[in-house]
């Protein structure tokens, strides 16, 4: 099972601004928010974690191909 990690602990884990994460949630560039109940809201662990993932990713890739050039 997945751990709901509410919005307080996403802008710890993020560094990201209420703002933002819910600008970015609703271009697509950002996990989306999970009803919890009619006021709360939550995030999947496992969905903020790959989100993180693939910004290292995107900017080791970045990284590799300045250098390669």
């Amino acid at each position: 099972m997945n751990n709901m990690l509410r919005r307080e602990e996403v802008t710890r884990r993020t560094g990201l601004a209420r703002s933002t994460i819910y600008k970015l949630a609703g271009l697509g560039q950002f996990p989306r928010p999970v009803k919890i109940t009619g006021r709360a809201s939550g995030w999947l662990e496992t969905e903020i974690d790959a989100w993180q993932k693939s910004r290292l990713a995107e900017r080791d890739g970045k990284t590799r191909q300045t250098e390669a050039a």
